[in-house]
């Protein structure tokens, strides 16, 4: 008799959705440990939605409406990263949340929930995908 064995492999996923004018306008991402290299980076993602009616218009000369999703394979998008305080408002973040300085994508889904600017970050569930 012959045994099957199923491999599942995960990767993490931390996920953040993206409002412009309080309109939510797309999705930015993080993938690690994906075995497939060319998939683990940091994406930025239009909803067809709003690609179909980009009403307010791009999120950023740097980020036009477009379908395919914009990646980073290294670095937080400059675009994301640069919502992220710096300073003394940074220090608090770091203090009071115990975040880790350099994880530029946990400090964009926790503390940029509300933005100086037109757009903002809201955290969505962190989840292991197959």
């Amino acid at each position: 008799m012959k045994s099957l064995i199923l491999i599942i492999k995960h990767y993490d996923m931390k996920k953040g959705q993206v409002k412009f004018h309080d309109t939510i306008v797309g999705t930015v991402y993080q993938v690690i440990g994906n075995d497939d290299k060319n998939k683990n980076g940091y994406f930025f993602e239009y909803n067809t939605e709003y690609i179909k009616n980009p009403i307010h218009g791009p999120i950023s000369q740097t980020l036009p409406v477009r379908e395919e999703p914009y990646r980073n394979e290294e670095n937080l998008i400059p675009f994301f990263d640069g919502l992220i305080p710096e300073g003394f408002l940074l220090d608090i973040a770091l203090k009071n949340w115990k975040l880790n300085e350099k994880d530029r994508m946990e400090l964009l889904l926790r503390v940029c929930n509300d933005c100086i600017g037109a757009v903002s970050i809201t955290k969505l569930n962190d989840e292991a995908s197959k």
